[in-house]
């Protein structure tokens, strides 16, 4: 067994001592590992006040949030450099056989990188979460770019362990990757490939946390929740999760809705099937009728009708203006009314316009109003919806 100086200067208290040799090792190695106990606590009390004022001046709206984090990087520092400290003193302090030497000091060097990862993967995390409470950070999200890094630093911290174990150089390690670069191909792929994709949708910003997206191929339709290096989780409307790879939202194609939230309103396009029986040229009976029920000049500009006028032309016309009069549509895009090609099924009247409220219910609610209203005023213009005939009589379908 080595004597280190610390057993030296220790070993005269027990020279009268039968187990001198014992008790001298047991004393030094208790004092080092109290001393290594005692730097483990002191760290940990002393470093923590210290990163907190060092986040608060970076973020000092996070402290709070990140304070679960800054504690576990407290500890994990500290026991990193008490691991620095171990090997440090090793020989001075702990006695050890010549054939545990190697063993100890190897599998502290081990513990020493486990902890450099876990460091690093600290800083990383807290890093991305000052980076997500700015705003631009929805634009820009990182959080495949984050997944990378700590990915990247436990395979390096995976390399040295594997090198230290074999006593081998890290670089002679990495040289053999190219005889197993298949299998790696093959065990990282959708990594490999949602690494690039997450590169592809940060620089063109394709997708961020809160947009709206559909991809059909999938059935996702919701909302974006989180967004990984290898899966996009989207909250769908029934509030079920979907979980696709990244790699699809690049390979593949889907909708985000975000043009339409940041636009000026969402579009409504509906139309009503006319059942053409019912079209004909509008007497003057059927116009007084018309102004009488519906104040027909009010909505449309009667001069400019044509001689021969069909009900179906003044329909078109008064739904036009109908459309136009409501302060829940936005008039400033693009309102029409207008007929489809005719189908066997009727002739197609399609409504064409832009609600002004975005929100989901309100613009359900104005879609139903306005065919509700569409309907209801069919009959006044003598004109009939095309329903097909079910088991029970229909008239408008003849």
């Amino acid at each position: 067994m080595t004597q280190g100086h610390l057993q030296s200067l220790i070993s005269p208290i027990f020279a009268d001592s039968e187990r001198a040799e014992f008790l001298t090792a047991l004393t030094a190695t208790g004092i080092g590992v109290l001393g290594i106990i005692l730097i483990y606590f002191f760290l940990t009390s002393l470093m923590l006040p210290g990163l907190q004022s060092l986040v608060m001046r970076v973020a000092p709206s996070t402290t709070a949030a990140l304070k679960p984090l800054l504690v576990k990087l407290n500890r994990r520092l500290a026991g990193f450099i008490c691991s620095v400290a171990f090997l440090a003193t090793f020989h001075n302090v702990f006695p050890a056989s010549e054939v545990s030497v190697d063993i100890i000091q190897s599998c502290v060097k081990i513990i020493l990188i486990i902890y450099g990862g876990f460091i690093v993967s600290s800083v990383v995390t807290i890093g991305g979460a000052i980076y997500n409470q700015f705003a631009f950070s929805r634009e820009v999200p990182i959080q495949g770019l984050i997944q990378l890094v700590k990915l990247i630093t436990f395979i390096i911290c995976g390399i040295l362990i594997v090198a230290l174990l074999l006593e081998r150089s890290p670089t002679y390690i990495i040289s053999g990757f190219g005889a197993i670069a298949a299998v790696t191909m093959l065990v990282f792929k959708d990594t490999i490939l949602g690494f690039v994709a997450s590169i592809q949708i940060a620089a063109n910003r394709l997708v961020t946390y809160g947009d709206w997206i559909q991809v059909d191929s999938y059935g996702a339709d919701g909302e974006v929740i989180d967004l990984g290096l290898n899966t996009v989780k989207v909250r769908n409307w029934d509030n079920t999760i979907t979980t696709l790879p990244t790699y699809t939202l690049v390979s593949g194609s889907f909708k985000n809705w975000r043009g339409m939230q940041e636009s000026g309103g969402r579009r409504i396009k509906r139309s009503l099937n006319i059942d053409m029986n019912s079209i004909r040229i509008a007497d003057d009976d059927l116009q007084q009728q018309l102004e009488q029920t519906l104040g027909l000049s009010e909505l449309i500009n009667t001069a400019s009708l044509p001689e021969q006028v069909t009900n179906l032309g003044l329909f078109r016309r008064y739904a036009e203006g109908y459309l136009k009069q409501n302060e829940r549509i936005n008039r400033d895009l693009t309102l029409m009314v207008r007929e489809l090609q005719p189908l066997n099924h009727g002739l197609p009247i399609e409504f064409y316009c832009f609600s002004a409220d975005k929100r989901w219910i309100s613009y359900e609610h104005l879609q139903a109003e306005i065919m509700d209203h569409l309907l209801a005023v069919l009959p006044i213009f003598e004109l009939r919806p095309y329903q097909s005939v079910t088991g029970q009589f229909n008239s408008g379908a003849l």
